[in-house]
């Protein structure tokens, strides 16, 4: 399984990939933050706090996550290498969780060079250091729980097609659905009580929670339910083979 997860990064790394999306992910982050003038602009704001960041990123998370994922078994079938791959001394789970960890690892990746805009901000305060760091953690730690579901979701969408772009459009849906479908379910007022269960299926409400830097375990459990669900959908994908 390492050997595979090696040879996953160092795909993505030996491509354009992996650099195209951190560089667009970082460019994004840096003009909404530091150069637009709008609601998300630190120095417009005039606060110590880039709650900005946990704002916009699940939003340039649900296009650039989906081109990661997108090439993940679609491109195994396409090159007709997904049978070789499926013959290695490796079960279905060990394959989709070596795919899913190198996309964790790209995400990664994406979100470590934006702890200079927590430093930026850190020594614009007044005073310097003026900032919720505890707060700022919590909000990291939802932001890769985010990021670790959308790599789930991603997966699952490339395993049911052998096209590329099919798997991206339909990766952009399923995260667009499971994290934003939810609330605007709720938001009508139809089913009365149990507009609260269903805005608690949604990603957002979770990750909203993590993001004031509270780490509740409920939020965590969802997350990773969520996670095992896609993985479990996506291996059942994978043995409809033997069918």
């Amino acid at each position: 399984m390492l050997t595979l997860l090696r040879k996953e990064i160092n795909s993505f790394l030996s491509s354009l990939i992996g650099y195209i999306v951190i560089t667009v992910f970082l460019l994004f982050m840096g003009l909404f933050l530091w150069v637009f003038h709008s609601g998300s602009n630190i120095l417009d704001n005039e606060f110590a706090s880039i709650d900005p960041l946990f704002i916009i990123a699940p939003w340039v998370f649900l296009f650039l996550i989906p081109a990661i994922t997108m090439r993940s078994f679609a491109d195994e079938k396409k090159s007709g290498t997904i049978e070789l791959l499926l013959t290695r001394p490796l079960s279905d789970l060990q394959i989709i969780l070596a795919k899913y960890f190198a996309g964790m690892i790209l995400v990664v990746f994406s979100l470590i060079p934006t702890l200079l805009y927590y430093y930026s901000v850190h020594k614009l305060g007044n005073p310097p250091g003026n900032i919720d760091t505890g707060g700022m953690w919590g909000s990291y730690v939802g932001l890769l729980f985010l990021g670790g579901a959308y790599v789930a979701i991603g997966i699952f969408a490339s395993s049911i097609t052998d096209n590329q772009i099919v798997s991206f459009i339909l990766a952009v849906c399923l995260c667009a659905f499971v994290c934003y479908g939810f609330d605007a379910l709720s938001s009508f007022e139809l089913f009365g009580k149990v507009d609260n269960i269903i805005l608690g299926m949604g990603i957002m409400d979770h990750y909203q929670s993590m993001s004031r830097g509270v780490i509740d375990t409920r939020d965590a459990l969802y997350f990773i339910s969520v996670i095992a669900i896609f993985i479990l959908c996506t291996r059942t994908v994978l043995e409809s083979r033997k069918w």
